[in-house]
């Protein structure tokens, strides 16, 4: 296994715990940054490119950005349906447990946008953005924090006595057991085992009491921390059960394996669709469509297009590769033979949206016998 020794890196040791003892589980090389898309008519040679690796920490366990070096440009998704609709099934839940009643809250965003605060008012809650609060609501925010310790910390302070913490994050038992390996990118400092995140709040002085699972992303997970210790009920022992080797690098070894086959599928589906003179589009210009198509060498030869339902990205064309991004109205005229749905979570949204190209989804590429 590939041990890291970038000379930055080493001198910042683990993001959470500050410990040297990290070891490589996944190599991508250099790789354009998936938050930037360029103008379509940029040359593809100025595009910049980056390197892209995970570490481990042997003492903690947190899976981590190696190093980044890219400058973050600004968030041009547009929230999807479904996590828009997880949004409100986690309030729902939480609703259900009593502890929404008239309570203060303080949300900590995130690049990816969306916000419970609406949700929570109409369960009684107020926001509040001075002092503490007794509920804290963070939904993939932290994991865009380079110094997690320091991050950590803030959502702490941010608790008042006897309150609580959500917090929601992709999970990393979830991005193994799927190959989830382009959940990698810049930007992302950190990849969560709840045994992880559990050791990193611990050092704050937060600690689990309930968490819920669901399934938007292959697997999330939302787990209440409250500052008073108490035994983790059910659900959180068997979620912390259920990943007990994740701490360990070598767990992660399949990742690397996904990565490499995964892009020779695609790249070899295409080359036979190709062959049929199948026309080939794609929805979808997500962070982790950018390593995909990088690593499989894709360009305006292989996908038509890519579309996407935002305006910000229409018009440009996808990071290190010459691919357009184009208005999904454009990919109804164009009547594509298949169209690759490069995230599954967008199906049910995409099939309503765009009727007309009901049965031309492909949602997982065919793998070689």
């Amino acid at each position: 296994m590939t041990r890291f020794h970038e000379p930055g890196f080493a001198r910042r040791g683990c993001r959470a715990c500050g410990a040297a003892a990290l070891t490589g589980v996944l190599d991508l090389g250099k790789m354009p940054a998936a938050d930037h898309f360029p103008e379509r008519d940029e040359p593809l040679a100025a595009d910049p490119l980056h390197m892209l690796a995970m570490v481990m920490c042997r003492a903690c366990g947190l899976a981590q950005l190696a190093d980044d070096d890219t400058i973050a440009d600004e968030p041009r998704g547009v929230e999807p349906r479904a996590l828009r609709e997880q949004a409100a099934d986690a309030v729902a839940r939480i609703a259900a447990t009593g502890l929404l009643r008239g309570r203060a809250v303080r949300e900590f965003g995130s690049p990816h946008g969306g916000t419970w605060l609406p949700l929570l008012a109409a369960h009684g809650c107020r926001e509040t953005t001075d002092g503490p609060a007794d509920i804290v609501v963070d939904t993939f925010g932290i994991m865009h924090e380079p110094d997690q310790r320091a991050a950590a910390a803030e959502r702490a302070a941010a608790v008042g006595t006897g309150g609580t913490l959500l917090l929601q994050f992709h999970s990393l038992r979830a991005i193994r057991a799927q190959g989830q390996w382009n959940a990698l990118r810049h930007g992302h400092f950190a990849y969560y085992s709840l045994t992880a995140l559990c050791a990193l709040f611990a050092g704050a002085g937060l600690y689990p009491a309930t968490a819920w699972e669901f399934e938007l992303y292959g697997g999330t997970v939302l787990v209440a921390f409250a500052h008073r210790r108490v035994a983790p009920d059910e659900r959180v022992r068997a979620i912390l059960d259920a990943e007990a080797e994740l701490t360990d690098p070598a767990a992660l070894g399949s990742l690397q394996d996904a990565a490499d086959r995964q892009a020779e599928a695609l790249r070899r589906w295409l080359d036979e669709e190709a062959t049929r003179q199948h026309r080939i589009y794609a929805y979808g210009a997500a962070s982790r469509a950018v390593a995909l198509f990088a690593r499989a060498g894709l360009g305006h030869a292989h996908l038509a297009a890519v579309a996407d339902a935002s305006p910000a990205k229409q018009g440009r064309r996808m990071p290190g590769t010459d691919i357009p991004i184009i208005h999904p109205a454009e990919l109804v005229a164009a009547q594509p033979d298949r169209v690759l749905l490069t995230l599954p979570d967008l199906l049910g949204e995409v099939e309503t949206n765009l009727p007309s190209l009901r049965g031309r989804w492909v949602v997982e590429v065919p793998q070689p016998p």
